[in-house]
Order: C-alpha cells, then sequence, then structure tokens
C-alpha cells in the first residue's frame, strides 16, 4: 500500500470495485475471461507507475547482515525492483503468464497484455500466473521448510488471515525471535518470542533494522 499499489481487499470485500471470486477464482475465469485478463492487464499498467518503498529496501539491505529470504503473498516484483536476491512468490507473479493447459508453462509477459487468442507454444490460452482461491498453493510447502530453518522471523505488513500463509509462523522454532511490523497489531496465539511494532512497514522497518543490529541478532 506504501508503494501506491491497491491493497487487495478495500471496503465491502472488493478488489478495486470487483468481487474477488470474479476476477480471482477459477469459476471467475470460466464465466468471464476476458473480464479477467483486462483487471489484470489493469494491474500490470499500474505496476509500471510505482516504485518500492522505503520497507522493501530496508529488507534488501539486510542482506549485508543476515541471509534474507523473502517469502510473499504479493504477486509484484517490488522486492526484486528493490534488490532482494531470494524472493519467493507465494501466490504467483503478475508479470508472469502460464499454459491453461500444461500449469507448469510459465512465460515471462514481456510486456503489460494479455488477451484472450493468446497461446502457448502448445496452443492453450494463457493466463496470469497468479494462485486464485479454490487453487492449491505449490510453494506453500518450499515456504514452510524456509521458515522452519529460520534463526530470526520478520512478518512485515499482513493481517495474518489468509490461509495457508497465515499459518507460517508456526512452523518457526520456538526459541527463534519472532517480530511483527503492522498498524494494525494481528491475533497471534502459541508463539514464542513474539514482539510487535504497530506501524506501517515503512517506519517499522527502519526501527527494527536498528533493533536488529543493535541486538547483535546476525543470522
Amino acid at each position: 500500500a506504501e508503494s501506491g499499489v491497491a491493497t487487495f481487499r478495500g471496503a465491502g470485500g472488493l478488489w478495486e470495485g470487483h468481487r474477488i471470486e470474479d476476477v480471482a477464482s477459477p469459476e471467475g475465469w470460466e464465466k468471464d475471461p476476458e473480464l479477467v485478463l483486462d483487471f489484470y492487464n489493469k494491474r500490470r499498467q499500474q505496476m509500471m507507475e510505482v516504485k518500492p518503498n522505503r520497507g522493501h529496501v530496508i529488507l534488501a539491505e539486510l542482506e549485508e547482515h543476515f541471509d534474507v529470504q523473502v517469502i510473499t503473498q504479493n504477486i509484484d516484483d517490488l522486492h526484486e525492483q528493490a534488490g532482494s536476491s531470494n524472493v519467493l512468490h507465494l501466490h504467483g507473479e503478475i508479470k508472469k503468464v502460464r499454459s491453461t493447459g500444461e500449469a507448469e508453462e510459465i512465460f515471462e509477459l514481456g510486456g503489460w497484455q494479455l488477451n484472450l487468442g493468446d497461446m502457448c507454444p502448445r496452443g492453450h490460452q494463457l493466463r496470469p500466473h497468479i494462485v486464485w482461491f479454490g487453487e492449491s498453493v505449490p510453494m506453500i510447502e518450499p515456504a514452510m521448510h524456509l521458515c522452519a530453518e529460520a534463526d530470526l522471523f520478520l512478518v512485515i505488513g499482513t493481517s495474518l488471515v489468509v490461509y495457508p500463509a497465515s499459518g507460517l509462523i508456526h512452523y518457526v522454532q520456538g526459541g527463534a525471535p519472532k517480530f511483527v511490523v503492522d498498524p494494525n497489531q494481528p491475533a497471534v496465539s502459541g508463539v514464542q518470542n513474539l514482539r510487535f511494532l504497530s506501524e506501517p512497514a515503512t517506519t517499522g522497518m527502519e526501527k527494527l533494522k536498528i533493533i536488529l543490529l543493535e541486538e547483535g541478532l546476525n543470522c
């Protein structure tokens, strides 16, 4: 949000004026693929106008002191633009497309437009490379392994209510320090060594960077 990107859910559970089910589900795709393609085309256009915020940049800067592995629910590439080296996209990537016939065939789009009639080399319609509601999350298992191996865990700018990503914090070792940076403190139970910074990602990460370096939590 602090980069100027529309957040996933707005007032009334709508995303940019659309019902989530209409633009982010297999049923929505089957019902009106043109609407879905237009929706994501507009999101890609928007992405051409936004830049990483200070929160993204600080995560990249922390690579000077830590082995940083980013697990993101976001579908943009702002972490990569900011300089992060290791980014795992749980919910797909808006600048990529995939075949409706062979899900493992994934391609860089190159521009911002994807239209009906745009086919993969095998003749199948291309669709956004996004994990929609009702679909499996292929990258959740690699994410779980990263969390289980983490010596330090940060949760930044998320409500911790979207499953299965919301459960990742429970895979982190009990003794590992954990920080949650979000202006609206999410409800978290049964988690040891947890500290909250009730601030947006930009200012919260400025403070957290100081905490991490002063406490010598280099991992």
